[in-house]
């Protein structure tokens, strides 16, 4: 992997960020706040069009608690967390669609959305790890096919 699709970013921050937008999407849930759906969202689409180096979550870990609580840096693919922050941006996308559209399937779909954030939240990224499994062309038969396509050129 080449060292500029690698970012470090705190520990702290990123657990922040995780835990952060999985809590307002429960939140939402819960108590049927359209409003933090649409937050989740924005966080997601500004952290997908800025990169895991500069996303909000992570930034405002970074001024505020970031100061009194110092973690470890953690070295993350900066492809494959915009790719999850993307992922994410959809599927909030559609939450937010339905909830101003369809009330009666998007609570549903909300909590999917949660489901999704939590195993997200717990470190089994599933966004993040097809991404890594499709660009090293380990994860499937198609897509071993497409990487010895590519070395033969």
């Amino acid at each position: 992997m080449k060292k500029d699709n690698l970012a470090k970013v705190s520990a702290g921050g990123f657990i922040f960020c995780r835990w952060g937008v999985m809590i307002l999407v429960w939140l939402a849930f819960i108590f049927k706040i359209k409003e933090l759906v649409l937050l989740s969202f924005l966080i997601l689409l500004l952290s997908a069009l800025l990169t895991v180096r500069y996303a909000p979550m992570i930034k405002i870990w970074d001024y505020t608690l970031g100061f009194f609580i110092k973690t470890k840096q953690e070295v993350l693919n900066v492809q494959a967390m915009r790719f999850a922050h993307g992922a994410g941006t959809i599927l909030s996308g559609v939450c937010v669609i339905l909830l101003y559209t369809r009330v009666n399937i998007a609570w549903g779909f909300v909590l999917f959305f949660a489901i999704m954030k939590t195993i997200s939240a717990l470190g089994f990224c599933p966004a993040s790890k097809v991404y890594v499994c499709m660009s090293n062309g380990t994860c499937c038969a198609f897509s071993r096919k497409v990487k010895k396509m590519r070395e033969r050129k």
